[in-house]
């Protein structure tokens, strides 16, 4: 996807050239490709080692935040002398067995960070830069004072080539919208984020990538949107900006949420007259609290509902109480049973966050009743948590939000254990964007640019 430049990945030490002298073999670390998507999974290669040789893998990258974070895992070369990170196995780091995207989705902070950090792309117009090195022996930590065989660097993009980025401010709508190289028109997608607010737009991004027209919408962002002036109809005002841009399909068009996102994704395609999409994905969401009124009636709503939040050890609030036991009162939840397109909704087992799986349970049994649960598709995770993102961006379980009402900072318990959750934003990517295809272009034609 990604033209080579003129300009080699391999970077060697001048360390690494001692060492080969020694030893009479010159380590060569491979990462290919060089500059690829956020979501494509790259090679990695170790040769010229000595036969059963110990050495650590380490990758390291520094956020928009200026916050470093790493990962590393230990492995043993062959009889040739070779690592194949996709074939070989770790035996210890930051991840274990055979994985070949390990050093992205166990980043972590290094140690003495700040705590309780969120690693995220904010400027999708620059890539993911990340260091990769190959060490001797097994270590685990001072990898900054200790001088690698190799190291190479590779750029990870949240836009293909050739999407363009548009900035939407019209009608008193806030948003970005990415569109995909080419002539078009192209299926458009409404993309939603959660309660943290603000401008989210790497997921809209990636999927411009993909061949979707998509406009990530801000609609909670404190001292610029005022929540009485988001409404029902700043939704749909968002939805007809995108559905009549002339690069989009009138008559293809989502919705996708997250969290917060999803509440709003189920009223409108319930309720809305404006808003008829071909169909919706709902992420670590819930049909509970329906959108029916402002932002700042809604927030004040679920404010009085602050008093089922636990605590736990840890000092991590743990908010999925807020919503159960799931309402009986159909006045309290969105009407499900009216949806007419087909539906997606992705949770994990272990979402701390939002009663997600309670409310799949109750959707389940709504649409049954209502004659139109074949509509529906539930792809269920065990041990993932409430933050499922594109796939290989790593796990948090716990990290630092901003309750903008009540305007204190907490650290939010998000759940998930690290390896599953990896395997479930790889896998349920994969789902949404098959679902994606098969409804808004037609289950034969892959869109992938």
């Amino acid at each position: 996807m990604f033209q080579e430049s003129g300009l080699p990945c391999l970077h060697m030490t001048s360390e690494a050239r001692t060492v080969s002298t020694e030893s009479r073999r010159c380590p060569m670390l491979t990462v290919q490709p060089c500059r690829g998507m956020v979501d494509e999974k790259f090679q990695v290669i170790i040769k010229n080692l000595l036969p059963n040789q110990e050495v650590t893998l380490h990758s390291l990258h520094q956020s928009e935040d200026k916050d470093f974070w790493e990962a590393f895992g230990h492995y043993i070369s062959d009889e040739h002398g070779t690592v194949t990170v996709a074939k070989d196995e770790s035996l210890g780091g930051t991840y274990e067995g055979t994985e070949q995207m390990g050093l992205l989705w166990s980043l972590r902070p290094v140690p003495g960070s700040r705590s309780a950090l969120r690693l995220r792309k904010m400027n999708v117009l620059t890539p993911m830069v990340v260091n990769i090195s190959v060490y001797n022996g097994h270590l685990s930590q001072g990898f900054s004072q200790t001088s690698a065989l190799a190291t190479t660097v590779t750029e990870r993009w949240y836009m293909a080539p050739g999407v363009q980025r548009v900035d939407i401010r019209e009608n008193g709508v806030r948003g970005t919208l990415f569109l995909p190289p080419g002539p078009g028109p192209y299926p458009g997608v409404l993309d939603l984020w959660g309660g943290g607010g603000g401008l989210i737009e790497y997921r809209s991004a990636l999927l411009a990538s993909h061949g979707f027209a998509c406009m990530a919408l801000e609609y909670i962002s404190p001292g610029e949107l005022k929540k009485t002036d988001v409404d029902n109809t700043y939704f749909e005002k968002a939805y007809q900006i995108l559905q009549n841009h002339p690069l989009v399909q009138k008559d293809k068009m989502a919705m996708l949420g997250l969290c917060f996102g999803s509440v709003i994704t189920f009223s409108m395609t319930v309720y809305s007259s404006v808003i008829k999409p071909q169909c919706c994905v709902c992420i670590s969401g819930s049909h509970v609290v329906p959108v029916n009124k402002c932002m700042f009636e809604v927030f004040e709503d679920i404010k009085k509902l602050m008093g089922k939040v636990q605590e736990n050890e840890d000092k991590h609030i743990v908010t999925r109480e807020i919503i159960l036991p799931i309402p009986s009162d159909p006045a309290l939840k969105a009407d499900v049973g009216r949806i007419k397109c087909p539906l997606l909704l992705v949770n994990g087992t272990d979402d701390q966050n939002w009663a997600t799986n309670e409310s799949a349970e109750d959707i389940k049994m709504m649409m049954e009743k209502a004659g139109n649960r074949h509509l529906l598709t539930v792809l269920t995770y065990p041990d993932a948590g409430h933050l499922i993102e594109p796939p290989y961006t790593p796990h948090f379980r716990a990290t630092n939000f901003l309750l903008h009402d009540m305007k204190v900072k907490v650290v939010m318990l998000w759940g998930g254990q690290t390896k599953p959750h990896a395997y479930a934003q790889e896998d349920s990517w994969k789902k949404i964007l098959a679902f994606f295809h098969e409804h808004l272009y037609g289950s034969n034609v892959k869109a992938k640019l």
